[in-house]
């Protein structure tokens, strides 16, 4: 059986401290802003009903498999994916896994940041900042080192801050906009996409029509990400799988029927993939000679952004610790500040994103070069997913005593499913989207592997070359979890 069924920072079987206490309430709205983005929204609005199939299809072969693993793997081992995938395959794999989930959200922050600059550029009625990479770089800076000196604070600051901000940024813009579509209908305005019933079955162009719903799986990546804090839950075996059911319910509900709402008032022409929600805003407050209502929602919007920001930063980088303590990153990563925050992997991650900042300045209209990145980097999550579900197969298999509280029904079939969608959405990655940005058709599945490779070895490389000195000191916290790591 194994180690890992009892909180390393709290006495076996005592509940969490009430100043480290999660709820479920937070934990689920955490959850959702993980997951749920309404920055992405304009790009499906542009198949109007047939985006309700974009969306339900990947969840039903994605995001249900997904929430369902999480809920079993999370009240059967605490810490995460990295120890799911470790209990099951080893702790080079485990690393591999937390590695992969960490990269890839490192990759992704200056991205979002440059949303929540766009936002803010139209909040204050300068549309025209949202092109400057100097305002870019500048919102880039000041919002990530926010977020992560909130991150450092430790405790359950984070928790506060990103789900209020996911409350304030992501569920009621979203509550507003299902609101706004339907009045918009509701007085007489013309829809900009057809209403009729045969169009919820959007057209089939072949390999493209099957590329797009594969690359919608990612949508939902992030359902497991904040199980890496379920021992801070009261009674994480009865409350973690409410969790992951209400989380799934809102993120479809703040994923379709919001998109829905932006297809009926946006013109397409006009759905730019920073801009069309607040564009959705303007025109329909600019209607009723209201506009500045439009700007305070896109002010929310931004608020929801960086919220998805402070969730991520507190997730992936703390199992990131958890593995490095088992001897397989350098003692400089593994430094902990007085809170007991992974502050060694913070300041690496800020390294990073401040270099990715400074190329909004040096570099001319980079915005789509840096979204066709995170799209390659989007298919190192999906090897760790892969990892994450041939892991549930294998723990269930191996070890069937370990007490979950929740138990997935038909755990092969469920895991499979997912098994299989993760490969299919990797595989399909390799295809050419369009609107490439400087890349060719014919060269991008060579720089799609190129960029595999660069990002996805190190943890491999690091766990040839550890040292003996790079283990924890005899009689850590992390003992019980190194003894049988290795």
């Amino acid at each position: 059986m194994s180690t890992l069924t009892k909180d390393k920072t709290t006495p076996s079987g005592a509940p969490p401290s009430k100043t480290s206490t999660i709820s479920a309430g937070q934990l689920t709205i955490l959850t959702v802003v993980a997951v749920a983005s309404l920055r992405s929204l304009p790009t499906i609005a542009t198949f109007g009903l047939g985006s309700i199939v974009y969306y339900v299809l990947p969840a039903l072969v994605f995001l249900i498999p997904t929430a369902l693993v999480a809920a079993e793997l999370a009240t059967g081992w605490k810490g995460g994916v990295y120890v799911w995938v470790r209990e099951a395959m080893g702790n080079r794999w485990g690393f591999l896994a937390i590695w992969l989930q960490w990269i890839q959200n490192v990759v992704w922050y200056p991205v979002q940041l440059a949303f929540i600059a766009a936002a803010i550029a139209f909040t204050v009625g300068h549309n025209s900042l949202a092109n400057s990479g100097v305002f870019t770089a500048i919102v880039i800076l000041v919002l990530y080192y926010g977020s992560t000196f909130i991150g450092l604070r430790g405790g359950t600051l984070f928790a506060k801050v990103g789900s209020w901000g996911g409350i304030i940024g992501t569920l009621v813009p979203g509550l507003v906009l299902i609101i706004a579509g339907a009045v918009w209908l509701g007085i007489g305005q013309k829809s900009q996409v057809p209403l009729h019933v045969h169009d919820v079955i959007p057209p089939f162009a072949g390999l493209s029509s099957i590329v797009l719903i594969v690359s919608n799986f990612l949508a939902y990546a992030g359902m497991e990400v904040n199980a890496v804090h379920v021992n801070r839950m009261r009674d994480p075996g009865r409350d973690y799988p409410k969790v992951i059911f209400y989380a799934s319910m809102l993120i479809l509900g703040i994923f379709i029927l919001p998109t829905l709402a932006v297809a009926f008032i946006v013109p397409k022409a006009e759905l730019g993939f920073t801009s069309g929600i607040v564009y959705s805003f303007k025109i329909f407050f600019d209607h009723f000679g209201v506009g500045w209502a439009g700007q305070i929602l896109a002010a929310m919007v931004a608020i929801g952004a960086f919220a998805a920001v402070v969730t991520w930063i507190a997730g992936p980088s703390k199992g990131l610790l958890l593995a490095g303590e088992t001897g397989v990153l350098p003692k400089t990563l593994q430094r902990r500040n007085k809170a007991g925050v992974q502050e060694g992997i913070l300041v690496l991650q800020a390294v990073i994103v401040t270099v990715l900042a400074a190329i909004f300045v040096l570099v001319h209209n980079v915005s789509a070069a840096f979204f066709t990145l995170v799209d390659m980097a989007a298919a190192l999550y999906l090897i760790m997913y892969m990892l994450m579900f041939a892991s549930a197969i294998l723990l269930r298999r191996n070890k069937p005593d370990v007490k979950r509280t929740y138990r997935v029904p038909a755990m092969t079939v469920v895991a499979s499913i997912g098994f299989l969608a993760s490969l299919a959405a990797f595989c399909l990655g390799f295809v050419p989207p369009s609107g490439l940005a400087g890349i060719s058709t014919s060269t991008y599945p060579y720089v799609m592997g190129a960029v595999i490779l660069i990002l996805g070895t190190p943890p491999l490389i690091f766990y040839a070359v550890k040292k003996p000195s790079w283990k924890m000191h005899k009689g850590s916290s992390t003992e019980s979890d190194i003894a049988e790591a290795n």
